[in-house]
């Protein structure tokens, strides 16, 4: 048998390096001590603030007022001004014709009356948007107590009153 080749000899010695984890936590630890010794009695840092006047400066009471709302004023209606058809929707002879009357006697400027044909629910005084003021008056005028914006075929510059039964 031949010899065999001399083996060396491994050392038995050396480090064993700890595991990232552990030396995380090492140093965390650390960390946590020094903070809470650095910490630890501290003085109060809160101080006193004076102002600067020595004297008090008295500021008027400020009264606080509730808001008023202005009334918007009333759009001044001109009757004279504002042309007006009166149609009947109604079974009644003459009622387009004694309305007329009526609304030329208060100030309005009739300028036609003839018969309507078609499904009027009630008496109504319809009018373009821009004359709703002046409608609202004509209704009074007139007793009627219903208004409504105006559909085609009606003129949109002038206000139309159809009436029914209800305005006899």
């Amino acid at each position: 048998m031949t010899a065999s080749p001399a083996r060396r000899s491994r050392s038995e010695r050396g480090a064993a390096f700890p595991s990232p984890l552990v030396m995380f936590s090492v140093i965390a630890i650390a960390m946590a001590g020094f903070t809470f010794a650095a910490t630890r009695d501290a003085p109060p840092t809160e101080r006193k603030i004076t102002t600067a006047s020595a004297t008090p400066v008295e500021t008027p009471e400020a009264t606080v007022l509730p808001p008023t709302k202005k009334p918007k004023p009333q759009p001044v209606v001109k009757r004279g001004e504002v042309y007006v058809e009166v149609y009947n929707n109604s079974g009644i002879k003459g009622l387009a014709a004694t309305t007329a009357a009526k609304a030329t006697q208060v100030g309005w400027q009739v300028v036609g009356e003839d018969n309507w044909y078609g499904a009027i629910p009630a008496s109504t005084v319809y009018h373009p948007q821009r004359l709703q003021a002046a409608a609202k008056q004509l209704a009074l005028d007139l007793g009627i107590t219903r208004t409504a914006l105006a559909v085609e075929p009606m003129k949109m510059d002038r206000l139309t009153i159809v009436l029914t039964g209800d305005a006899a």
